[in-house]
């Protein structure tokens, strides 16, 4: 968050200094100051570091109210001398956080990397997926929504990015899946405009069908103490079949496993039968039951399910940073749309997350790696970039607000409406940060 809030400030910086406005401070984290030093290219610059990290910094500027001692020779000017440059000074922030999430975006796209193929897994009961016939091990080739056109899924993150568009835009959808990655596919339709969409969550996927990449019910690492290990299952067993009924991957290996607990709480023996070597072993597994959400699911203590299938993707220069830039413009456009879903009452408000969510999100990301991590920054960047871009007074949109209202009526704000607005502002905010905070503590507390 710290290098996010940097990026947000130097846009702000930058742009000023290229107007001829002066910049008193440019400060990061709150408090006392714990480092700070001047810029030998602009003497009165004041580049501080504070003592308490937090997600906060500030670039303050000379303003037309205060003195104007300390300006050289007329070189430098206020902040609110002239309105055009003003307005790009408020405006190059958000520009600079949105193009710096583009910007991770596309330099992971640019260089190559692994994604995960684009083979679906069974489907959930009941769903969608299941409705339209989709059995799992599907290779899915190509997508199209109801409003736009056909186009190849590059990758199973493709895939479920496109259908989160699509179901939250209320648009269907059809795919195009073949047996093979390079077979030819036979369509099958979505009807995503049928679901009532309030929050992105799992439940949402789960309406959905499609949860994760196919993946090979094949047992891991196994944990001591557990079902598995006393059942005398063994890491690489290829689970065949539970109680005759076929095994056909790791999604339904998981929820088979699941099943092992009644309603009470009491344990459901299992009869397996696994691939072991060239032979093929049954075995009497009984899970663990554990408690999840006030519902009963067993557990076998062991990794469940092989690794998916990756594909290396390599793309030059140029097709990055367009795939860069189309992603950062798709994701700008679905937050904007879901916050304004948020204030007419057609999305919930739980989908607001705050800094507990973002923490824990990125510690999960990190864990799984560079790129995963890298893309969860480049999330947030945009998603930061948009809020300040809000007609909210006390955010970047609200003093553009103040320069449009300038620019029409030739007159600026009075400062008893200003006064007004901040407050007003100031609660908006307040209220949006309580709303996040509380789903935060929900989501974390389950």
């Amino acid at each position: 968050m710290g290098l996010l809030i940097t990026v947000h400030e130097y846009g702000h910086y930058r742009v000023a200094v290229a107007c001829g406005v002066k910049v008193l401070r440019f400060s990061i984290w709150l408090w006392q100051a714990l480092i700070a030093m001047a810029a030998e290219a602009v003497p009165a610059t004041e580049f501080v570091l504070c003592v308490l990290p937090h997600q906060g910094g500030y670039v303050r500027m000379l303003d037309e109210r205060e003195s104007v001692m300390g300006l050289q020779s007329g070189i430098w000017r206020s902040i609110r001398s002239r309105s055009d440059p003003d307005a790009a000074i408020v405006a190059a922030s958000p520009i600079a956080q949105s193009a710096s999430g583009s910007c991770v975006v596309f330099g992971e796209l640019g260089r190559c990397g692994r994604a995960q193929g684009h083979i679906s897994a069974v489907p959930v009961a009941g769903s969608l997926a299941e409705s339209a016939g989709i059995h799992g091990g599907e290779w899915v080739i190509r997508a199209q929504t109801s409003e736009g056109d056909a186009s190849s899924v590059g990758s199973f993150e493709d895939l479920r990015w496109r259908l989160t568009q699509a179901a939250l835009s209320g648009e269907d959808m059809t795919l195009w899946l073949a047996q093979s990655e390079n077979g030819h596919g036979q369509p099958v339709s979505l009807p995503l405009s049928q679901l009532d969409v309030q929050e992105a969550n799992l439940a949402f996927y789960r309406k959905i069908g499609i949860i994760a990449p196919w993946m090979a019910p094949v047992l891991g690492d196994i944990m001591d103490g557990g079902a598995a290990k006393a059942a005398g299952l063994m890491a690489g067993d290829l689970v065949l079949s539970i109680d005759g009924k076929s095994v056909a991957d790791g999604q339904t290996l998981r929820r088979m496993i699941a099943s092992g607990a009644g309603p009470s709480g009491e344990p459901l023996s299992q009869r397996w039968l696994v691939r072991r070597g060239d032979g093929v072993v049954s075995v009497n597994v009984t899970p663990r039951p554990e408690q999840l959400d006030g519902t009963w699911i067993g557990r076998i203590g062991a990794y469940v399910g092989a690794p998916p299938a990756m594909t290396m993707v390599r793309h030059g220069i140029l097709d990055g940073v367009h795939r860069g830039v189309v992603r950062t413009w798709e994701v700008s456009w679905l937050t904007l749309k879901m916050m304004g879903r948020m204030v007419i009452g057609q999305a919930s408000l739980k989908n607001l997350s705050g800094p507990l969510t973002i923490a824990d999100y990125a510690g999960k990301t990190a864990s799984m790696g560079l790129t995963p991590y890298l893309i969860f920054l480049a999330l947030i960047s945009v998603s930061l970039g948009v809020l300040n871009l809000l007609p909210l007074p006390v955010l970047d949109g609200g003093h553009l607000m103040y320069y449009l209202w300038e620019g029409v009526t030739g007159r600026s704000v009075s400062a008893i409406w200003m006064e007004r607005l901040q407050r007003g502002g100031v609660a908006i905010l307040l209220a949006m940060m309580s709303v996040a905070l509380f789903n935060d503590v929900a989501r974390l507390t389950g």
